[in-house]
Order: structure tokens, then C-alpha cells, then sequence
């Protein structure tokens, strides 16, 4: 399953707290749509958030995150693990 890494720009603070909420909302939609939400990351002086999600598909990991929260990132990239 294709790996995709998505970058939401807040501009505006955002707690982790906060974001661990729309991750636990992406957890309840993510089966509909064969996408497993795996990891996220904060920058909360920023306010940006990176989710890395198995997903067939971009646009199944950003309707995810449309249905669950209305939270959508502004990019999608494909990525590939390396150590």
C-alpha cells in the first residue's frame, strides 16, 4: 500500500492536544476508505501538522480527513520509507 505524507498549514498556533482529537476522528473514518492513519507530527508555534497515512490513494487519505474533522491538508506527497 502507497505511503502519503500531508502537510496542513494552520497559520495560527495549534496544541498537540487539539491535534490528537482529529487524529482519534481520523481513526473513526479511516476503514471506509482502506487508509490507516500511522503517525503525526506537530509544530505547534507554526501550526503545522504532518500525518503519514497508508492510503490507496491521496485523495482516499484526504477524504478522510474531510469527513473526520474538515481539517484538509494543503499538500499530499507520495512518499517512500527509508532508515
Amino acid at each position: 500500500m502507497p505511503l502519503f505524507m500531508d502537510v496542513h498549514k494552520l497559520g495560527e498556533r495549534v496544541g498537540i492536544e487539539d491535534v490528537a482529537k482529529a487524529h482519534m476522528a481520523d481513526l473513526q473514518e479511516q476503514d471506509k476508505y482502506d487508509v490507516k492513519y500511522l503517525r503525526y507530527w506537530v509544530d505547534e508555534a507554526q501550526g503545522t501538522i504532518f500525518c503519514l497515512a497508508e492510503a490507496p490513494t491521496a485523495e482516499a487519505a484526504a477524504t478522510v480527513h474531510r469527513e473526520a474533522h474538515g481539517l484538509e491538508a494543503q499538500e499530499i506527497f507520495e512518499v517512500k520509507e527509508g532508515s
